[in-house]
Parts: structure tokens; sequence; C-alpha cells
């Protein structure tokens, strides 16, 4: 679990450009304060910066591995862990040995030679073989050829650039914003990317608010030659038909969950250091913890909330970790520390996400890091067994499907009549769109008539469908949650809750691992009946039912909290009001932003007209990001790492 970063220079690698690429690691410097490495030959510079969880000793990085004819054929940098690493080395070695003097392939214990190696033999669809999370860079020094893969969910980051001076690629962005120069790009903003952040509230994969800094999407590999812009392939395509439960066998389906999701647990608690819990009150954190402590009984737990009573799930999680016998620690915000720390996170997040659940997710990391250097969490759950409970809306739509389509669009008519606040209006509205216009995931903020207020160069022909359009092309004849599933695996999953969970803990030195993304419980999960996630009664049914016994009774049927925030009530009181006032007000983008209608709604906001809490704080988020990243007006503090190696 580091932070990875490299160039491949167009022409011969300058010392000046070593030396650029060198120092911009320092931007990164939180990812692994354990190890700096470097190294570079007369195309490819690497530079890594470690936080050393598996074979601490020796996996140093940048690792070089190559075949006995070639032992250094290779170069590797490679942020995230790949949890059957020893099953595949042994797979490798019974295979292969025999080339290799004494049948020795590797010479460390830790699991990059693992993914060289794999690589090497079996070529760019050795990334299917990887059960586990990971970004990384392979320079094969004959071939004069990179090759770079992103893990299939997007658990792990890599930000990429190419221009004249070559391709530069990172964890972090700020890296790259540092190497744009040498590139020879320009660090011009994309305002369509901006305007899909305003809908979405976060920048869908695979652009960044930065017009020539893009991502590497989730599930994919590129190659990249000497010179030439990268080709890039997808290689994770999940499939979410449903595959009916036999009659008289769903206790074996769920037997089925429960066993893949033990195993993925227990891989993802190989560490060399001391691995921990987050756990909120749901059915999620609490099934990961409980079947961590079957591999680790002094396993420690971590959890957060706030002082405001309906926003805090500490007492449950509480409750469930005295259940399962883990110990527990809390750590309770207050809202000017809230307030004081949104720089620096803005500062670590790269471009916005405007999720305040980011905010109690950085300070439990940060609770957590002085005691562990591994958590595991519930991070997609709802997304492979159905857990949102807006996925039980095309229950509650299915009477619109039986009218034609010129009465659903009279009953979209009547539902816009229909004043603002009234019930029903939502319904009659969302009744007469197809799931395609409707559904574009968890965020949905702004209108277009809100969006045309703000934004100065509104473009309405910029919508969400930018961003859904293709995914939806690719799940035609599913069922509809299934096809909600699918949307929120390449939007919502990969755009908000992994981009908050890596840079949060990130940020704080601490690597988080996430046992429901894994190969095998995606293999289960895909396919569950329709009627085995959502129910009128409740969500991931199938989930619930495999859990039964594993989770304690007072979570198992409960509803999913998370970490809320009490955001609407603090941008009408003193806790964030006059902050807010104070960003609009020294804010330099009177540009791209309508400030004086932002102002409106944070009056209207403060005086009960309307709840705009989510619009306000979209927008207060990107002023902060403009802030630090444009305006250099904005300069948080960002301490050195100071962690001990290990713990």
């Amino acid at each position: 679990m580091c932070g990875l970063l490299g160039f491949l220079t167009a022409e011969t690698a300058t010392t000046e450009v070593v030396d650029q690429v060198y120092d911009a690691l320092h931007c990164q410097r939180h990812r692994g304060p354990d190890e700096k490495g470097t190294w570079h030959d007369s195309h490819m510079i690497f530079g890594f910066n470690r936080l050393s969880i598996i074979d601490i000793e020796h996996s140093h990085q940048p690792l070089r591995w190559g075949p006995a004819d070639n032992p250094q054929r290779y170069a590797m940098t490679f942020n995230g862990e790949i949890y059957n690493y020893l099953e595949l080395r042994e797979q490798l070695a019974a295979q292969f040995g025999s080339e290799f003097p004494d049948g020795k392939i590797f010479n460390t214990g830790g699991d990059g030679e693992a993914i060289v190696a794999a690589f090497h033999f079996w070529g760019p669809e050795s990334v299917r073989k990887l059960r586990g999370m990971f970004a990384f860079a392979i320079w094969d020094t004959e071939t004069e050829s990179l090759f770079l893969a992103r893990d299939p969910f997007g658990i792990k980051p890599l930000f990429i650039a190419t221009g004249p001076g070559g391709t530069a690629f990172a964890s972090e962005k700020k890296s790259l914003l540092e190497l744009l120069s040498p590139l020879g790009l320009s660090d011009e903003l994309d305002p369509r990317a901006l305007e899909h952040y305003t809908v979405l509230q976060y920048v869908p994969e695979p652009e960044s608010l930065h017009r020539n800094i893009r991502r590497l999407e989730s599930g994919t590999y590129a190659t990249v030659q000497v010179g030439q812009e990268p080709v890039t392939t997808r290689y994770f395509r999940p499939d979410f038909r449903v595959r009916p439960f036999a009659e008289g066998a769903e206790q074996e389906r769920y037997a089925e969950i429960a066993a893949a999701l033990e195993d993925s647990v227990a891989k993802h608690m190989r560490a060399d250091v001391t691995v921990g819990s987050f756990l909120s009150g749901g059915i999620d954190s609490t099934a990961i913890a409980a079947l961590a402590m079957r591999h680790n009984p002094n396993l420690i737990t971590f959890t957060t909330g706030f002082e405001r009573e309906g926003y805090s799930e500490v007492d449950v999680a509480a409750e469930s970790a005295e259940l399962i016998g883990a110990r527990h620690i809390v750590k309770v915000v207050s809202p000017a520390e809230f307030a004081a720390a949104i720089p620096e996170i803005v500062w670590y997040l790269d471009d916005p996400v405007a999720d305040p659940a980011l905010v109690p997710l950085y300070f439990v990391a940060k609770e957590a890091r002085k005691h562990v250097k591994v958590v595991l969490s519930g991070e997609g759950a709802d997304e492979l067994f159905g857990g949102y409970t807006i996925y039980r809306e095309p229950l509650s739509l299915k009477p619109f499907e039986y009218l034609p389509a010129g009465l659903r669009k009279l009953v979209g008519k009547l539902g816009d009549r229909i004043p603002d606040g009234k019930r029903g209006k939502s319904l009659l509205q969302r009744g007469s769109l197809t799931l395609e216009d409707r559904y574009y995931g968890n965020a949905r903020s702004f209108n277009d008539a809100q969006l045309r207020s703000v934004l100065r160069d509104f473009r309405p022909e910029w919508t969400h469908q930018d961003v859904t359009a293709p995914i939806y092309a690719e799940s035609k004849g599913w069922d509809p949650v299934a096809r909600m599933q699918h949307l929120d695996l390449f939007t919502w999953l990969r755009g908000d809750i992994l981009v908050k969970a890596d840079k949060m803990t990130m940020a704080n030195s601490l690597e988080l691992r996430v046992p429901f993304l894994d190969n095998e419980v995606m293999r289960v999960a895909q396919g569950i009946p329709f009627d085995q996630k959502i129910t009128n009664e409740t969500s991931k049914y199938a989930l619930r039912k495999a859990l039964d016994g594993i989770v304690p009774d007072h979570v198992l049927n409960r509803a999913k909290l998370g970490f809320p925030v009490p955001l609407r009530h603090w941008l009408r009181g003193t806790e964030l009001y006059e902050w807010a006032e104070t960003q609009i007000a020294e804010s330099q983008t009177d540009h791209l932003i309508n400030k004086a209608a932002v102002l409106t709604m944070l009056r209207e906001h403060k005086a009960g007209i309307s709840d705009h809490s989510r619009r306000l704080w979209t927008v207060l988020v990107f002023m902060v990001w403009h802030g630090i990243f444009v305006e250099d007006r904005i300069k948080p503090e960002i301490q050195e790492p100071t962690y001990p190696v290990s713990l």
C-alpha cells in the first residue's frame, strides 16, 4: 500500500527530468512514509513511497525481476495488495521453476514478484489471476514497453497524462501537476468535468478536473511504447444477469455466499503488521469484523460519530463490538474539528468529492493509525448484493411500465405542475422516465434549472448520460436492479465510495482493505435473483440470510446508516454558516460560478425555505479545491508523516 510515480520519456531522460520526478514524490509522501525508492534508465523513471505491510525487510521498490537469462529485465512499482500471492507464487514455481537455477523463481517473500513473474509468463491476461487491489506499472527493458494496470473495482487510483514529453502516471494527481511542464502540457481546467461533478458530486472516471490529466479506468490495463499514446484494454466486465436459485436450494446459495466472504476475509487478514477493522452500526462492517475475529481474537475496531442525536451509530457499533468480543475505540468529531480539517482533506482528495461522510472517515482513520497499520471495511456490499434503498424504486414504479409511452409523458407533465415539496411530485416525474433517464447513481442534487443558475458556462448537452449511456448499453435485457447495480459499480462506487476510502485512509498512512470487493465474492454475488436482493421490507436479502449466525441479531436486519453528517443543521447554524459565507465571498471562481446565486441558496437554507445542503456542499468543496489547486490562495498545513515503521 503505497504511492507510485513514473515518467516514460519520449526522448532520452535528462538529469533535469529525473530530478523533477524524484522531487514530485514528496506530494504523495503520506502514502508511504516508511521508505522512498527511485530508479531510472534511458527512458523510464520510477519513484516510490512505501508503506511496508508484507515482507517488510525485503520487498523494496522499485522492484527488479527477470527470467534466468536476464534477471534484471523488468522494473516494477506496485500500489496495493495481492491476497492470493502465496497461491500464485506456488503455482508459478511449480509450472516454471525448472527454468531457474535450483528452481528459485523469487528473491523476496512478497506479493510484488508474483505480479511481475505472472506478467512475464502469462502476459497481460495475468491481471485476471490477481485477487486483490492494485495499480502497478511494469517496464520491460528488453522491449522498451510499459504495462499499466488497475484492479477490477478501482480500489487503488492511477492518474495518467500524456504529452509531447512522454507519459507520466501516479497514485496522486498532485505529483502529476508537478510534471506538466516536462510533459509539455498545460494545467487548464475541464469545464465538462466540472459540470459532471456538480451533477454527480464526484468527477467520473476517466475524467479529472484538469483537462490534461486523466485516470486509467478501473478494470483496465494499458500498454505504452516510447513516444506513443497509451493503448487501453478493458479486462473486467461484470455480469449481473440473473441465474435463479434452484427450487429448495436457497440455503445452499446462502452458504456459498458466507463461505466466499469468509475466505475473502481470511486472505485479507494476510499481513506482517496489525490489522484492525472499521465498524459502523450496519451489517456490512459488522460482518467483516465478526469474520476477522476468527483470525485475530485481539481485533481492534474503530467507529466515529457526532454529538448530535440521530447522526451517530456509536452506541450500536459499541454493542456489536462487545458481542463479537472486539476491543473498540470511538472518535467523536466536533463541528470545529470538521470545519478546520476541510482544506487539508480537500488537498488529499486531488479532485473534489462532495460527500461529507469523508470528513468523519478522515478522523476515524487518523485515530485508527495510532493503533494499527491496516483496517478492513465493508465497502462494496451494497453494489454487489443490492443494498441501497433506491434499488427498491423499480417495485414502486412498476405500475408505470404498463402505461403507453405517450401517457407516461403526460404523467410526467402533470408531475411538473405540482408545486415543489408536495407529495407525489417526484413519483410522477420519475415514473414517467425510463431507467436510463432517471437513474444515474446515488447523488442527485442539482436539476438543470438550478445548474443553469449556478454555473456560468452551463451546457445542457453535457448530461449524466455522457457518463451513464455507455454503461447502460452493456446491460440491456437485465432486470432493473441488476442494471442499477452495474451502473453504480462504474459510477458511484469508484467515483465516490472508493475514492474517499483510499484518500482518507492514505492521508493517514493507513491501508484500507475491502473484502466484499473480491473476485470470488463477486462471483457468488453476480446473478442473484431480483427477489433475493430487494423485497418490500428489506434490501440485501440473500446476504442477510447468509450472515445469519455471523452478525449479531440487533444488526442483522437493521437499516443502513453509515457515517451520517448533520450538514443540513450545521449550514443553518453557528457551526458552518459563517464559514460557508466566507468561502463564497473569498473564492475567486466568479468566472465559473454565479456566487450571488450560491449566496441566495445559503440564505434560503438558513431561513428554512429549502434544504440546499447537498447543493451548497458540492459548490463549497469545489471552491475550496479551486482555492488550493488553482488560486494558490488556500494553503493547507500538511504535516510530514511521523508514524512508526510498523505496528
